[in-house]
């Protein structure tokens, strides 16, 4: 490593130590100082300064060489979300930056804390249409929570950190920013790291409004039939305690969006399932039978309320949300609460009574029991020869007791698995939600794996997503990574086919999908696998892939027209859910 040349910089009343170094090194000390240990990323020519001096710091700083940018900005999402920190991910300029996009937008839609560095070319070629220039700002601001330029290595340490506290302040989210490369080659006095703590004009967390606190508390203690529903928001708060508390002292049943699964053990008595447009059927129902809507940390996205104008007409809805936009902006509230949950719901549960609905908990059983009788118990007991993918993930839940980290592609192997999955800890669930980006999955796992390495961690997949990203097998092969990675393979374009079936008379356009030997292609990796076809098998292979010592991929053939119910249709409202 090129020696560091100290020099004394003498002020009015101080003096002190100043380094030189170059803009490259200040990007890698600042992301030690912000408490970085893995970052995921793809080398380049416009960033080959920032990887020529991360040659020198590989004591300090984990490099994951992703198989593509794609893959790399996916990894790091599956570590912030497993972990609860800021995921890293360099990319190189043009093509490099414009694969992280797509991973942008997610986790700008799901609020995952990211911080990109992509190389820029040198700044006087900037807008000359120079080798592998794109004007990556631009490209970006939609899909980032703030991004920025840098042009001159003196402002690389302030613009980092920066980056970082907008990354993991308020509601979380990726920031990206884009160096040119001679800044990242040009020398300065580097007078040390100081993280970043406020910015002029942001404000992460809301004035908590203590009389609003009050309104909401008065609307509970009223309530005769109160509905809770909770998202992701309760996870980013680290208010998971806070959260139980709440609904145990209230008695409140609730229901989580797929962002939200894990924040309450999925065995909890309050807990009564998933909302949504394949959420449970009492869920669904019951929205529109409540006569107050508690909503924590959550979006009321479409997917969760169908039909906005026949959504909890009926009900006085209490929005808990730390970022104010979110409050009227698809639900109007009764009463609006802004702030921290984690702050916010301790308030609230001071002011509450402690009360149980015996009779409006037992509505939601009952629809259970009706769910049960339609959909569940066939699903995941079937009496036909084909497997269904419930039944693997009941297969799955009994030999991993709801301790594994489950990770999800997009598809119906995503709704099966968030029906069905069965979680203890929080930190569980990783799915691609507000998005739905296939491909999502088998990155995520290996991020998932190296933000949390002592937890078992499942990617379960479907043969659409796998082949989007299934170069990262490489990425597995070479850092040696025990991921399980499971493909449930009904043949089709599951989602894409059903919709079809359903609603364009089984006129089903291009999504007949063929699938490699998915088993060859792994050992081709370097990864041990096995194909299931049959029941009898089902449970030991599960077995043989949880126990073996690293990665495997079981690949299990699954019906080809199974469907998953329930089921809201689009344009229709909650309480119009079908069972079948």
């Amino acid at each position: 490593m090129e020696t560091l040349s100290l020099k004394k910089e003498t002020t009015d009343d101080t003096t002190k130590d100043t380094i030189s170094l170059s803009g490259s090194q200040a990007v890698l000390e600042g992301c030690i100082a912000e408490g970085v240990d893995t970052i995921f990323g793809y080398p380049g020519g416009a960033i080959m300064p920032i990887y020529d001096a991360l040659y020198d710091y590989n004591d300090k700083l984990k490099h994951i060489l992703v198989r593509h940018e794609q893959g790399g900005i996916h990894a790091a999402q599956g570590y912030a979300r497993s972990s609860g920190r800021v995921g890293v991910v360099f990319a190189t300029s043009g093509p490099g930056a414009t694969n992280l996009v797509t991973g942008l937008a997610d986790a700008m839609i799901d609020s995952t804390p990211l911080v990109a560095i992509t190389g820029q070319v040198f700044a006087h070629l900037l807008g000359t249409d120079a080798f592998q220039e794109t004007d990556v700002i631009n490209i970006t601001t939609p899909v980032t929570k703030w991004n920025y330029q840098v042009t001159d290595a003196t402002e690389i340490p302030a613009v980092l950190a920066k980056a970082f506290y907008l990354a993991r302040s308020g509601r979380p989210g990726p920031v990206l920013i884009d160096i040119t490369k001679n800044a990242q080659i040009q020398k300065f006095d580097y007078k040390g790291y100081t993280k970043c703590n406020h910015v002029r004009s942001y404000r992460p967390k809301p004035i908590v409004r203590k009389e609003y606190i009050a309104e909401a508390a008065k609307l509970i203690n009223a309530a005769e039939k109160p509905f809770m529903i909770f998202g992701q928001g309760v996870i980013l708060g680290k208010a998971e305690k806070e959260f139980k508390t709440f609904i145990e002292k209230a008695g409140i049943p609730s229901a989580w969006t797929i962002l939200g699964l894990s924040a309450l053990p999925t065995d909890h008595p309050l807990n009564v399932g998933m909302l949504g447009m394949h959420g449970n059927y009492g869920p669904n129902v019951m929205t529109n039978e409540c006569d107050v809507l508690i909503a924590v940390g959550m979006r009321f996205d479409d997917r969760v309320t169908g039909r906005l104008d026949k959504y909890a007409r009926q009900a006085k809805i209490i929005h808990l949300d730390i970022d104010p936009s979110e409050i009227d902006k698809n639900v109007k509230a009764t009463v609006g609460v802004w702030g921290d949950c984690k702050e916010t719901l301790p308030l609230l549960t001071k002011l509450i009574e402690t009360k149980v609905y015996p009779q409006w908990v037992e509505k939601f059983r009952a629809c259970d029991q009706e769910e049960n009788k339609e959909v569940i118990f066939e699903e995941l007991h079937p009496s036909t020869e084909q497997l269904t993918m419930g039944e693997v993930i009941r297969n799955l839940n009994e030999l991993t007791n709801g301790d594994a980290i489950i990770v999800t592609d997009v598809g119906q192997h995503q709704m099966v698995t968030c029906r069905y999955a069965k979680f203890n800890e929080s930190k569980s669930n990783i799915t691609s939600g507000g998005l739905g980006t296939m491909g999502f999955a088998l990155p995520a796992a290996i991020g998932a794996k190296f933000g949390a390495p002592h937890r078992t961690v499942v990617a379960v997949i479907g043969d659409g997503g796998i082949q989007m990203t299934i170069q990262e097998l490489g990425t597995i092969m070479q850092t040696g990574l025990n991921v399980k990675i499971m493909i449930l393979n009904n043949q089709f374009l599951g989602m894409v086919r059903q919709w079809q079936q359903l609603f364009n008379d089984k006129r089903y356009s291009f999504v007949d999908i063929a699938s490699p030997d998915y088993v060859m292609v792994a050992k081709g990796y370097g990864i041990e696998g096995q194909k299931v076809t049959l029941r009898e098998t089902l449970k030991n292979a599960l077995q043989t892939m949880l126990q073996h010592d690293g990665s495997y991929l079981l690949e299990v053939m699954v019906g080809k027209e199974n469907n998953v119910f329930p089921m809201v249709p689009q344009g229709c409202s909650v309480s119009e859910v079908r069972l079948k």
